[in-house]
C-alpha cells in the first residue's frame, strides 16, 4: 500500500514536512541587509557574485550557480540541461520528480523518467546498466541522465562511495549525473562532510541545490558542476518562470545558509530530533522504527490505535503499510523542532 497524505487545517503540522519550520533568523537577517537601495535585476548584483564565488570555491572553479523559487523548479531547470528533447532520467520510482511534482518534470520540462523499483529509495549501477539496452534504438526515449535523491524519501542515505560507483557508471555509458539535493544539508551532515564533497568530490554535474526545508524562503538552487554536461541554463530558467528579478534578496538567503555554518547546525539539529524522536517511539510498546534514522524522517510503524490518536491531533502522513497490516508513518524533524514538541507528540501515541 502506498502512502496517504493526511488532511485537516485544525491538525498541528509539526510532524508533518521541514516544509512546515520557519525561517532561519540568520536568513531574516540577510534579507534585510540585502534591502538597501538599489542593485541591478536577475543576478547582476554584488550579492549574487558573491553567491557564484562561494559555489566556485565549494564546487570547483567551473561551478554555476542559478538561484531559483523552489525544488521543483529546480529539478526541472537542472534536468532540461542535462537532456535533449529525445532524452530520458533514470530514478528511483520513490523519487519526489516521480511522485510528488505533479508531472512537471513531464508536463514542463518534456522529459521522459525512467523509474527503477527500489527497497531502499537508492538506485544501484545494475539499475544503470539495465536501462541501457534501448540506446541507439529509435523507438525509445534514450537514457541520458541519472538522478539521485540525497537523502532519500526513505530517509536513507547514499555513501559518498555510492555515489562515486553510479557516477562512474554513468559517465561511462555516457549519461550525466543529477542530485536532487532539497535535503542535501540533512545528508552530508550525517555523513560529516562538506557539501562540495559530497557532489562534487563524488562525480555529479549539476546539483539541485535545496534551502527553503533548512531554514529559507523560496530559496533554491542549481548548481552546474560540469558545464560541459550542462547548456543553456540561464535561458532554461527564464522560461521556466524560475528567474528572480530581485535575485539579490535569493542570493542573500543561501549565502546566509550555505556560506557559513548555518546551513550544518540547522541539518544537524533536526536529524538529531529525528534520532530522538525515533528511540522515545520505539520504547512505546509495539512501536518499531523502520530502518535506522540517518537523518530528519522518522518511520514508525505503529499499532493502529496508537496510529489514530496521533493522526488526531497530528497532520502525520501514512507512508506505507506493513506485513502486519499497521500503518507506519512519515514523521518529520526540521530545525526547529523542540524537545518539547517531542514529549508531546510521544504521550500522544502513548495515550498519556
Amino acid at each position: 500500500m502506498g502512502k496517504q497524505r493526511a488532511t485537516g487545517a485544525h491538525l498541528d503540522p509539526s510532524f508533518a514536512s521541514d516544509n512546515v519550520s520557519g525561517i532561519s533568523p540568520e536568513v531574516l537577517e540577510a534579507i534585510s541587509a540585502a534591502n538597501t537601495g538599489a542593485a541591478l535585476p536577475y543576478g547582476a548584483d554584488p550579492v549574487s557574485a558573491e553567491l557564484t564565488d562561494w559555489a566556485k570555491a565549494e564546487f570547483g572553479p567551473a561551478a554555476e550557480i542559478y538561484p531559483v523559487f523552489n525544488g521543483t523548479g529546480a529539478n526541472v531547470v537542472a534536468l532540461q540541461g542535462l537532456l535533449p528533447r529525445w532524452g530520458a532520467a533514470i530514478c528511483s520510482a520513490q523519487a519526489h520528480i516521480n511522485n510528488d511534482e505533479g508531472a512537471a518534470p513531464e508536463r514542463v520540462g518534456a522529459m521522459k523518467l525512467l523509474p527503477r523499483p527500489t527497497s531502499d529509495g537508492r538506485l544501484r549501477p545494475e539499475d544503470i546498466t539495465e536501462e541501457l539496452g534501448v540506446q541507439g534504438f529509435v523507438h525509445a526515449a534514450q537514457p541520458l541522465a541519472v538522478s539521485l535523491t540525497q537523502s532519500t524519501e526513505l530517509g536513507t542515505l547514499y555513501a559518498p562511495e555510492q555515489l562515486s560507483a553510479l557516477a562512474k557508471t554513468a559517465h561511462a555509458h555516457g549519461l550525466a549525473v543529477h542530485i536532487d539535493g532539497s535535503r542535501i544539508a540533512n545528508a552530508a551532515a550525517a555523513l560529516n562532510t562538506s557539501i562540495g564533497d559530497l557532489v562534487a568530490g563524488t562525480g555529479a554535474d549539476v546539483l539541485s541545490l535545496g534551502g527553503t526545508k533548512n531554514g529559507a524562503l523560496a530559496a533554491e538552487a542549481v548548481v552546474v558542476i560540469n558545464p560541459e554536461r550542462v547548456s543553456g541554463l540561464g535561458y532554461i530558467r527564464k522560461f521556466s518562470m524560475q528567474l528572480a528579478s530581485k535575485q539579490r534578496f535569493v542570493a542573500a538567503q543561501l549565502l546566509a545558509l550555505f556560506g557559513t555554518e548555518t546551513w550544518r547546525r540547522n541539518a544537524e539539529c533536526a536529524n538529531a530530533q529525528a534520532q530522538k524522536l525515533g528511540e522515545q517511539l520505539a520504547a512505546l510498546e509495539g512501536v518499531s522504527v523502520s530502518g535506522q534514522t540517518q537523518v530528519n524522517a522518522v518511520f514508525p510503524e505503529l499499532p493502529v490505535q496508537m496510529a489514530q490518536r496521533i493522526q488526531a491531533r497530528y497532520l502525520a502522513h501514512i507512508w506505507n503499510t506493513a506485513s502486519s497490516g499497521n500503518p507506519v508513518l512519515r514523521l518529520m524533524c526540521s530545525w526547529q523542532t523542540t524537545d518539547e514538541q517531542i514529549q508531546q507528540l510521544v504521550n500522544t501515541a502513548a495515550g498519556a
